[in-house]
């Protein structure tokens, strides 16, 4: 089912509900222009925002949504809020440590979902016990991984009690991850799209363009509704509330399936960032 609202969820394999659409705030930083983005996301109908504690933004995303909140007249309970627990935290103790931490920056009491930020050989098992933990004691809602690729996602699942509710990757249409869609989708795993715009790479592609002006909409929101189509949850990164509202703007038309067949002849397995299986940090 595609969504039809950007309030729209798809429920997790454990029956929690997420946004398929929202705010990333990758490299965006700390100050009033992060405040901004994040609390006019919320005034404008966004229920999701993503940070990472490598971000080193999560205070500012704090305030953005308790300014947020109380401006949209909203509770809590109303968003999703996402953050991940960086590599160098990874293993039991030092994972659940790094839970805390995120969750005193981001002035809250709980996370609907956190992530492990990249699979880190040897460590991430370890993670996983703490995600476990944590779920279990219901201090999260959901737990999943970010940037695991199929092998991974195979020998963490041979230990887990759980399995990820998502696995958060780059996903574009020069890198659609196909194989590990359906691979997700064959276990349950909810796949999430992170720079689904390819940091504006692929905003005057051509084959887009001509989408695009079929449509009357940006190149920009022709990618964000292919991700929905594709039944990929995104979170597209905008600082300008214009933006942050026309990305947003994808609910009212629906790509044809020679659309989505021409946007996914675009793959070419490019990647804007680390390749996850050879990444050294």
């Amino acid at each position: 089912m595609t969504a039809k609202n950007l309030q729209d969820t798809t429920t997790l394999h454990n029956g929690v509900k997420m946004p398929w659409f929202g705010l990333g705030v990758f490299k965006v930083e700390e100050g009033p222009e992060l405040i901004n983005a994040v609390k006019s996301a919320i005034t404008n109908g966004y229920r999701s925002i993503d940070t990472a504690a490598i971000y080193q933004n999560e205070v500012g995303v704090g305030k953005g949504i308790q300014e947020g909140l109380n401006e949209a007249g909203l509770t809590r309970e109303d968003l999703f809020v996402t953050s991940k627990v960086w590599n160098s935290d990874l293993g039991y103790e030092s994972t659940i440590a790094a839970y805390e931490e995120s969750l005193e920056k981001l002035g809250l009491d709980y996370l609907d979902l956190y992530l492990i930020h990249w699979p880190v050989a040897g460590k991430y098992k370890d993670a996983w016990r703490a995600l476990e933990t944590l779920y279990k004691e219901g201090r999260v809602k959901a737990i999943g991984v970010s940037n695991f690729q199929i092998h991974h996602l195979e020998d963490l699942m041979m230990d887990a009690e759980i399995k990820p509710m998502i696995n958060q990757v780059e996903c574009h249409p020069r890198l659609t991850q196909k194989e590990l869609q359906s691979f997700c989708k064959e276990y349950g795993i909810q796949l999430e799209a992170w720079s689904p715009l390819m940091q504006g790479q692929l905003l005057d592609n051509e084959t887009l363009q001509q989408i695009a002006n079929k449509y009357n909409k940006s190149v920009a929101q022709i990618i964000l509704r292919w991700d929905l189509q594709n039944g990929i949850v995104t979170i597209p990164k905008s600082t300008k509330e214009h933006r942050i509202i026309e990305n947003a703007n994808v609910f009212d038309f629906e790509l044809t399936q020679e659309d989505i067949d021409a946007i996914d002849g675009l793959n070419q397995n490019h990647r804007v960032g680390p390749d996850p299986d050879n990444f050294d940090f």
